[in-house]
């Protein structure tokens, strides 16, 4: 591919014919018009590759690149195929938005998808904004990152919302478990933070009090002394918010307190090998999914697995297709995103945003989706997409409640 730059290098003038001249002209011209139509689309992906969230960035990348095969198998967008261009944000928000930047003002992209971590989307969002470029979260689901005030908003999410799921999350609890005084514990970052806001919201919504709110770090190895505070304020269920590692660190403290509480979770826990950290009281943790590849699939579902265990040899069953929410989010994500940009008919960020508005009908894993966004929701998914699943021998998999 002919790189841009290089054709608009000086070069110095030779003394040949002006028959060879018109010759190299036209020949030039010719291979630089090859070089164009071949040009590829540029999508940008952010998102933690490496640490103990690369296993949710894998799943995120693998199906961006089911999605864009399957675009570039009938022709790519504009005539033209996706290319994923990817870095490695290793879930810190300094080094996210370094990406971003690096994306944009240097490899070209027409957008980004990608902030696995809450905190790097919030990183993310006022650069997007103001170099009007869309960005796509498939993952991170802090409530601000879409409802973040600007007045030209380009950031759009096909991913859970802290809001919505504490909703969720609160009635669970309640009908299966008949809680009445639940305890948070929540990881101490914008994540947990925005959580807290939508526990209490919820809670406060239905006249309850919680047993307390306590946080914790990332890197703490044991937990004990904020879920003991929790169980002596007579906490009857616990709200847990956390990624994989975090929160298996809960699980094998309440193992050493010997406390057996129903915890509901956000869908931390499977980002990874969750029950290899937490041992089998991590099968307890109940959690919220957008999609499950287990149980009988539909033509849309079949053909995106299929495709993942062709392009992935080492996917030798189900349990290997995981985080199934990655995949699918992203997935539907690189769809919706890609109907756009062919609506636009152009590459322009404003333009693709104004047509994000426009697509319907785009048939996703998760749903088809009708008007999936509007200037007052940014948000593809709700409340009702959300399903609740648990670790079974290393699967995840739907409760049946």
């Amino acid at each position: 591919m002919c790189n841009t730059s290089d054709r608009h290098t000086e070069r110095r003038q030779l003394p040949v014919s002006r028959a060879f001249g018109t010759m190299a002209l036209a020949a030039f011209m010719f291979f630089a018009g090859s070089a164009s139509a071949q040009e590829s689309i540029k999508i940008g992906l952010v998102a933690a590759l490496s640490g103990q969230s690369a296993k949710s960035g894998e799943a995120i990348t693998r199906g961006l690149t089911i999605a864009i095969d399957e675009i570039n198998a009938r022709g790519g967008v504009l005539g033209k195929p996706i290319e994923l261009i990817s870095r490695d944000d290793e879930s810190n928000p300094g080094k996210g938005l370094t990406a971003a930047r690096e994306l944009v003002q240097r490899e070209g992209v027409a957008a980004i998808i990608g902030g696995l971590d809450t905190p790097v989307s919030f990183a993310i969002v006022p650069f997007a904004n103001q170099m009007k470029v869309p960005f796509v979260g498939p993952w991170a689901a802090g409530t601000g990152i879409t409802f973040n005030g600007a007045e030209e908003n380009y950031i759009f999410r096909v991913s859970a919302v802290d809001e919505y799921v504490d909703e969720a999350i609160t009635e669970y609890l309640i009908t299966r478990y008949g809680a009445k005084k639940p305890g948070m514990i929540l990881i101490n970052n914008p994540w947990g933070e925005s959580n807290e806001k939508g526990l209490t919201k919820a809670l406060e919504k239905r006249n309850m009090d919680h047993a307390g709110i306590e946080k914790f770090e990332s890197t703490d190895i044991d937990v004990t002394p904020q879920l003991t505070r929790l169980k002596n304020a007579g906490a009857d269920s616990l709200f847990l918010v956390a990624n994989v590692a975090p929160s298996a660190q809960v699980v094998k403290s309440l193992d050493r307190m010997g406390w057996d509480v129903p915890i509901a979770s956000h869908w931390g826990p499977a980002g990874g090998r969750f029950t290899e950290l937490a041992g089998p009281s991590g099968e307890k943790v109940h959690f919220i999914q957008t999609y499950s590849f287990t149980g009988e699939l539909n033509a849309k579902g079949q053909a995106v697995l299929d495709a993942l265990q062709e392009r992935f040899p080492e996917i030798k069953s189900i349990a290997d297709v995981t985080p199934a929410v990655g995949i699918a989010n992203a997935y539907d994500a690189m769809l919706l995103l890609s109907a756009a940009i062919e609506k636009a008919g152009s590459t322009d960020g404003p333009a693709i945003r104004q047509a994000m508005y426009d697509i319907e009908n785009i048939e996703g894993l998760i749903k088809t989706y009708t008007d999936p966004f509007s200037p007052d929701n940014q948000d593809a998914l709700g409340p009702e997409d959300y399903i609740f699943t648990n670790f079974v021998n290393g699967e995840i998999l739907p409760l049946d409640f």
